[in-house]
């Protein structure tokens, strides 16, 4: 195969590769090891740039003479750490056992296409989850009840709005104000003791944890600039979450948090 056109070729696959790591929560550092070990795994040098939503990479032989540059958007997909790993996996697997392009490609389409969990059984989990902290946080069973429903119908109003492709700033306002209004139905209706549980964790399930942990790590290995990106889109949606609790306070005059 012509140098050039194996370049060419890898880089599509690399950029391809690096995009989906990054679009499903990897940290940056993760990233760019990974997308290395595969580059050097076909005797070639990687140079990488990422921003928040943009790739910028050059796959260049080991003495300079030929080179590649690609920019490629990141894919907009959900966080997934079962790709993450898999992903992960197979950098190792290209760079132990040395596997060819077509065999990569093959094994990431696989990775990709493989279908995910059903959106039911997460949507039951993540309300589970959500109870569970109500507990942790000294909630009682009503207030366990009452938080339960409201990640339901929070969490499928978010998923509903997500498949039509809404803003996810406008998501994160109307899923925490249809998830807390309900967590206020203890303060409303007076039931069990501990209403201020019910409402302060009904919007837990919301809490973009991973883009937060992935920031402080991107800018303590160095990716200042997409650690920064990460951290402010957080902020961002963190806001957001505010900002539906907020409504719900101000229509239902609760003010005990």
């Amino acid at each position: 195969m012509d140098i050039h056109h194996q370049l060419k070729e890898l880089s599509k696959f690399l950029s391809d590769y690096s995009t989906s790591l990054m679009a499903v929560g990897v940290q940056t550092s993760r990233v760019v090891r990974n997308t290395t070990r595969i580059a050097e795994s076909f005797g070639f040098d990687l140079d990488m740039t990422i921003f928040q939503k943009t790739i910028i990479m050059t796959l260049r032989d080991a003495d300079n003479s030929h080179s590649y540059s690609t920019v490629s958007r990141i894919k907009p997909m959900a966080l997934n750490f079962a790709v993450n790993s898999k992903l992960s996996t197979l950098s190792w697997e290209a760079y132990d056992s040395r596997l060819g392009l077509d065999e990569l490609k093959q094994r990431y389409h696989e990775i990709i296409n493989k279908p995910r969990e059903s959106k039911w059984l997460v949507l039951f989990l993540v309300a589970c989850a959500n109870a569970s902290f109500c507990r942790l946080f000294q909630g009682d069973v009503t207030s366990m009840g009452i938080v339960f429903v409201a990640t339901l119908a929070g969490f499928f109003v978010r998923q509903f709005l997500i498949e039509r492709h809404w803003n996810h700033l406008a998501v994160f306002i109307i899923s925490s104000f249809i998830a807390s209004i309900i967590g206020s139905t203890g303060y409303l209706f007076h039931w069990g003791n501990t209403p201020d549980m019910a409402l302060g964790t009904s919007v837990l399930y919301l809490i973009p944890g991973v883009p937060l942990i992935n920031s402080i790590m991107d800018i303590i290995d160095g990716h200042v600039l997409a650690g920064t990106s990460r951290f402010i889109n957080a902020c961002l949606l963190i806001i957001c979450i505010a900002i539906g609790l907020s409504i719900t306070l101000l229509i239902t005059g609760v003010s005990a948090l």
